[in-house]
């Protein structure tokens, strides 16, 4: 899977730096406010020698994509902090820790002028996390699990509203792969790989 980071990063760049080319009179931005639950894939690795598993959560986002030219664009997703808790076979709770994924990517609206306009796109991650900490068997220990960087993909429709609103709904998937230090030894790789579901209203400007 890392193989197929520097070919999204060339992408999501390359439309980047495309210059404005969109139809002429049509808003060039949508901005859309929602929520998103993340659900990391079950079975999430091995964790000195035991089973671990990584909660979901669920956050408000915001996503703004730039429509450069009426079936592409590229966008931003942001989100509130996403806390999850580490729990492994036997033992329970061990670890909580917050991340932010904000993740870059570039979408292609089959019909972007219809009712209902399906699309897909694809991108790069970065999952930064942070304030992570041992709890139960591990409380006082110093846990830490390393920022992650991966491809990301995208699939979905808007509903138009108006003119200028829309319903989004989409389903995301990250590759999140993280190594985790116990009081700075290594004792194994959180495997995450969340599907992400979401769903917003949208404006176009």
């Amino acid at each position: 899977m890392k193989a197929l980071l520097p070919l999204a990063l060339a992408a999501t760049l390359g439309a980047l730096a495309v210059p404005a080319a969109h139809a002429e009179g049509a808003d060039s931005w949508v901005v859309r406010v929602g929520g998103a639950v993340v659900a990391p894939k079950g079975n999430n690795g091995t964790l000195a020698g035991a089973r671990a598993d990584v909660s979901s959560s669920t956050r408000p986002t915001i996503d703004l994509e730039y429509m450069f030219t009426p079936n592409w664009g590229v966008d931003v997703l942001g989100a509130w902090p996403f806390q999850h808790d580490v729990k492994l076979a036997g033992l329970g709770t061990v670890a909580r820790t917050m991340e932010l994924p904000p993740t870059v990517g570039i979408n292609y609206h089959f019909m972007p002028d219809a009712a209902w306009s399906p699309f897909v796109g694809a991108g790069v991650n970065y999952t930064n996390f942070y304030s992570t900490h041992g709890t139960g068997a591990l409380y006082g220990s110093s846990v830490s699990i390393a920022n992650s960087w991966g491809p990301a993909a995208r699939v979905g429709f808007d509903m138009k509203i108006s003119d200028k609103w829309l319903a989004t709904v989409d389903v995301r998937w990250a590759y999140i792969e993280s190594d985790v230090k116990v009081d700075g030894t290594k004792v194994g790789k959180a495997k995450i790989d969340p599907i992400v579901f979401g769903a917003s209203v949208g404006y176009r400007f």
